[in-house]
């Protein structure tokens, strides 16, 4: 599968400015599923942002922008930042903190491609 990218690419999208996401998986809490993912973007201050966001699963085929569903946590609607002078120590971070690997980042916006897979995966 080509959607994720090689470790020059992860390198030269945080260069750039560009935003990598990072599936994490789900979890289950009482009746519901929560959707996990991370964010890793540039600031205009030259920091780096890593960002943990949780959604509840109210998706389908049809409907695939975990962007748009909703929060488990309204404090944390825009998820749970870090800032890091370096991408280096982002990506370190995301390794320690959450588990992240650098062979499983995505580009901005192809974390739907993630969950309609995690959706395929499901269903089979």
């Amino acid at each position: 599968m080509g959607i994720y990218l090689e470790n020059s690419q992860l390198i030269t999208y945080l260069r750039l400015g560009k935003t990598i996401e990072q599936w994490l998986g789900t979890t289950k809490e009482q009746e519901e599923t929560i959707i996990k993912w991370l964010s890793i973007a540039s600031e205009k201050d030259g920091t780096y942002r890593v960002t943990y966001h949780e959604v509840f699963d109210e998706g389908s085929e049809d409907l695939l922008d975990i962007y748009d569903f909703s929060v488990p946590d309204p404090d944390l609607e825009f998820g749970e930042s870090d800032s890091f002078a370096t991408y280096e120590e982002a990506l370190e971070f995301s390794r320690q903190k959450y588990g992240c690997r650098d062979d499983k980042f995505v580009t901005a916006g192809q974390i739907q491609e993630e969950y309609r897979l995690y959706l395929l995966s499901r269903s089979e």
